[in-house]
């Protein structure tokens, strides 16, 4: 029913100095346990090593596994980290589109008792949300066939499904009319025509009246809620369709009735109820997505009544760069570190971990030119080779995923990771995609992956990774002209334990 949104898919086959510290921790990661061990600063290689965590690569170890008790964990995270879009892509910004949606309030009320059963008032305000952005007269494209309205309703389902009258011909006519008494210049006669116009569109398409409009949404989820038994699998189905989400249902097994779409969603993977996620996946529009973008509005709205000015300053976080990784770990939460120095402390006290020598084990690579510009700094290149812990487990996580997926033994090169800020001053001199304003880099948590895959098998499974640490909150990641870059979030440890 929403515009359809191409699918994301990264680019295809494009002496350390004497010991001063032993630090010998055991780790537990989802079957991963490695002794971790860490030396001096100073030197020319990543000083940490992890014997056991190639394992994980070859096992079918699963620390982002489904489980029935982490399913409204799961769900929880998913709204979250499916929360960015509707911040960077709300017409006129997120908090326009919350205040268009609050006055629509009362009549979502109304529409959402109305219904036989009724359905919650509140997801059906985080269609509207999400469908409209709260706008009446918002449509797809140029062609009226397509979705239209408050809840961006097809002409086909309407009138053959929600029993609402759409008069396409008349529609498209009148609503070039409008357009061109709107391009006039502004008086109260043109209002009075355009509001002439529009309540003729809205007698012959049903889909711009919002009374209506609403009303037919609800009858869309009460007849799909009573062909799939459950409430989240209605609301999937609006953006999905019953019938392939009935395919997916299939393919997955289970009761009529019994199974979540959480647990639809998160235990179905290339590797685990494979057919359903086939089936999914190849919807290719995002659908997958849609029911935790709806949730994600939910709560959006919820926290718009109860606090607008904490909205605002989640937009301000979320729009600042081109992923959420500025509400992950804001610029003034004190975790950027200065320079070398603080680099060093970092190490010496745990907060940051070396990266590993057995890199290829754990399949990863580590790029030979990392931390090039420390010797400009009087610094070692090793000294920009580490990781917060969580982020580092979180790496080692992702590479052993991606290889239990693809098969075989390729790695992923990692081309950075952290930086201090004098480094990346340094670098933003001298390289235009390199931030000149705050970057996670300089807090650890943030790492680089080249854009370069063994095969089609490695950057599959490399992108479904991706995508479901991003579903679950763990990550935020954006596609860069050389590499992906990754933000780990700063609660990764707990659901890795």
């Amino acid at each position: 029913m929403p515009t359809p949104v191409r699918r994301r898919s990264p680019t295809s086959p494009s002496a350390p100095s004497r010991l001063r510290l032993l630090l010998a921790v055991l780790v537990v990661a989802g079957g991963i346990a490695f002794l971790l061990t860490q030396r001096d600063g100073g030197g020319d290689g990543p000083a940490s090593t992890l014997p056991r965590a190639g394992e994980a690569a070859r096992s079918d170890s699963d620390p982002f596994a489904f489980a029935p008790e982490r399913e409204d964990d799961f769900a929880a995270r998913a709204a979250r980290g499916s929360a960015h879009v509707l911040y960077s892509k709300s017409p006129g910004g997120v908090v326009a589109t919350a205040r268009r949606v609050a006055r629509l309030r009362p009549l979502i009320e109304q529409a959402a008792q109305e219904g036989a059963g009724g359905v919650d008032p509140d997801t059906l305000e985080a269609i509207v949300f999400l469908e409209s952005a709260g706008r009446p007269a918002a449509r797809a494209g140029e062609d009226l066939r397509g979705a239209v309205g408050l809840t961006q309703i097809l002409a086909e389902t309407a009138t053959s499904l929600l029993d609402m009258r759409v008069d396409v011909a008349a529609s498209t006519r009148l609503t070039r009319q409008l357009a061109r008494v709107q391009a006039r210049p502004p008086s109260a006669a043109r209002d009075r025509q355009a509001a002439r116009l529009e309540a003729r569109r809205r007698a012959v398409d049903e889909r711009y009246d919002p009374r209506k409009a609403l009303a037919g949404t609800v009858r869309y989820l009460v007849f799909a809620r009573d062909r799939l038994g459950r409430d989240d699998l209605a609301v999937v189905s609006y953006h999905m369709g019953v019938g392939n989400l009935e395919q997916a249902l299939a393919d997955y097994g289970g009761e009529r009735g019994q199974v979540s779409y959480a647990r639809l969603f998160f235990d179905s993977s290339p590797t685990h109820h494979a057919a359903a996620w086939e089936r999914l996946a190849s919807l290719g529009d995002d659908s997958s997505l849609y029911y935790w973008k709806v949730q994600a509005a939910r709560d959006l709205m919820a926290r718009w009544r109860a606090d607008p000015r904490a909205v605002e300053r989640t937009a301000a976080l979320q729009t600042q760069k081109a992923s959420s990784e500025n509400l992950m770990h804001p610029p003034d939460a004190g975790e950027a570190f200065a320079d070398g120095d603080a680099l060093r402390a970092a190490y010496d006290d745990g907060a940051l971990v070396r990266l590993p020598r057995n890199a290829r084990q754990l399949g990863l690579r580590i790029d030979p030119q990392m931390g090039e510009l420390g010797p400009r700094l009087g610094e070692p290149r090793a000294l920009y080779r580490g990781l917060r812990p969580a982020a580092l487990r979180l790496l080692v996580e992702l590479a052993a995923g991606t290889r239990r997926i693809a098969g075989g033994d390729a790695s992923l090169t990692i081309t950075s990771t952290v930086r201090d800020q004098r480094y990346q001053e340094r670098l933003a001199r001298g390289n235009p995609e390199a931030t000149q304003a705050f970057s996670v880099h300089t807090t650890g948590w943030s790492f680089d992956v080249l854009r370069r895959y063994a095969n089609g098998r490695q950057a599959r499974a490399f992108q479904f990774m991706l995508d479901r640490l991003q579903a679950l909150d763990l990550i935020t990641w954006v596609r860069e002209p050389a590499a992906i870059h990754v933000t780990v979030a700063g609660d990764a440890d707990r659901l890795l334990r």
